[in-house]
């Protein structure tokens, strides 16, 4: 009977042990880490609105962005192990026209890159395209599709636009009506009729940032 008690105890010792780390990366981050992420994140160029400690929308998607780049789980939210990969990861370089200033839109990765003149980057943003559906527009069948290859700018608006397919905040357009603009929903996924949707927090922003004319290069 003795024998089985200690039996027991060692087992269950063992468990705890075994236990203990991964209880300990699932805390969630205090403010003070919280402060550092979104420091880190800010000097890696993914847009924040403030960094301060606390979670917003902005912290939301700059997460979000993080994890898409560095090819993690999607989920908004700076676990522990991100934490590890966030503390030695370098800026993006650019895929093109490394010595002009110009954006850049992975689809694959569902991300935004804004590089400035030196090849630096200046923002990181995450997006959503087009899902590559079927849906019916202005009495015909069309295929939800971002275009891929090389744009300008062609045009902007600086406000609002109300579409057949929904509000456009701050469009810049690049192809025939196919524009980065600010949205409300801008899931980890394309979801969109062809456009690329930018969060709101950032779209009047980037509208002035970015003058008429800037290359855009749209890749898988």
């Amino acid at each position: 009977m003795v024998k089985a008690v200690d039996s027991l105890k060692y087992f269950l010792f063992a468990v705890v042990l075994l236990c203990t780390p991964m209880l300990a990366s699932a805390q969630p981050l205090n403010r003070n880490e919280l402060l550092s992420a979104e420091q880190r994140l800010t000097d890696l160029g993914y847009w924040l609105q403030k960094v301060d400690g606390i979670v917003d929308a902005s912290t939301r998607h700059a997460v979000t962005a993080f994890q898409k780049v560095t090819g993690r789980k999607r989920t908004g939210t700076l676990s522990r192990s991100d934490l590890v990969v966030l503390n030695t990861a370098g800026p993006p370089e650019p895929r093109f026209l490394a010595d002009k200033a110009h954006i850049e839109i992975d689809i694959t990765r569902q991300v935004l890159f804004l590089f400035g003149e030196s090849g630096t980057i200046r923002k990181i943003l995450p997006v959503s395209s087009g899902n590559e559906k079927r849906y019916f527009d202005q009495g015909k069948w069309q295929v939800a599709h971002t275009p891929r290859g090389t744009f300008r700018v062609v045009s902007k608006i600086n406000g609002v636009r109300h579409a057949p397919l929904g509000t456009l905040y701050y469009p810049l357009y690049f192809y025939g009506g196919v524009a980065i603009h600010g949205s409300d929903s801008v899931p980890a996924f394309p979801a969109s009729h062809g456009c690329v949707r930018i969060p709101r927090f950032a779209d009047r922003e980037f509208n002035r940032m970015v003058p008429l004319g800037t290359p855009v290069l749209v890749y898988d």
